[in-house]
């Protein structure tokens, strides 16, 4: 099926953090550009109206009409993660208020695009939220195939389990993690494509004391400055304006 009029909707992972590319708006390319990129003919555009640290209530209020008003015949929309990470949660409440969006989306003629989100089980610090990581997908998987989505259920993709795939920060997928994810998205879209993923460098093997001081380092420069953020109400893109706001031609 040839696309012609491509949105972004969502937060980080769609906006493309850990996958730097100075050349771009905000600093960064992601899995969605490059799915555009591949998706691009003499008829295409792309809108990505994804910012970082969006939860998925204010994704929906600020991303969801300008994406109808550009008519597009492809939406691809990731929300939620934010949300299942703070203390409280009404999960019900959220993936109702998603449902009734991706109906609209789905109404107006879009396809659509929807994620689960990833596996936490092996991490140290957010394994312990993977119960609510798993009713969350259960019920994202339930709402994509009732308004015929497309899904890449990240939870199954198990490559994610090779840190190489993550950025520094653990949070954000590398730009290794942007390329496997652009081509389970676009194998998901049964789009032909070239893209492959290039081999991984091997990072050094630390021992003990050498893990300890690498996790103490971490939940400095990262844990730390995302934990205040929740404390104080603060989000990272707080200043960043949408990288794409209206459909362009894909010209990188």
């Amino acid at each position: 099926m040839p696309f012609h009029r491509y949105v972004a909707l969502g937060d980080s992972f769609t906006e493309g953090v850990g996958d730097p590319d100075p050349s771009l708006p905000n600093g960064v390319r992601g899995w969605a550009d490059r799915v555009a990129a591949v998706l691009a003919n003499d008829d295409f555009t792309y809108a990505n109206l994804a910012i970082r640290g969006r939860q998925l209530l204010p994704i929906l209020t600020t991303q969801v009409e300008p994406a109808l008003e550009m008519k597009p015949d492809l939406v691809s929309i990731y929300a939620g993660a934010n949300d299942v990470l703070r203390p409280r949660i009404d999960i019900d409440r959220l993936v109702s208020a998603y449902d009734v969006a991706l109906g609209r989306l789905a109404d107006a003629g879009a396809h659509l695009l929807v994620f689960t989100a990833y596996d936490p089980g092996g991490s140290p610090v957010f394994g312990a939220l993977r119960g609510r990581f798993a009713i969350y997908n259960e019920l994202v998987r339930q709402v994509a195939e009732r308004h015929g989505a497309t899904l890449v259920d990240f939870w199954r993709l198990h490559d994610y389990r090779d840190d190489r795939l993550w950025d520094v920060d653990r949070m954000h997928m590398s730009s290794a993690g942007h390329q496997r994810m652009a081509i389970a998205v676009l194998d998901a879209l049964g789009v032909s494509h070239d893209l492959a993923l290039s081999e991984l460098e091997d990072r050094p093997v630390l021992n003990a004391k050498e893990r300890r001081a690498a996790h103490v380092d971490w939940a400095r420069a990262h844990a730390a400055p995302w934990v205040k953020r929740r404390l104080t109400g603060v989000s990272s893109g707080d200043d960043l304006s949408p990288r794409w706001p209206t459909l362009t031609p894909v010209e990188w």
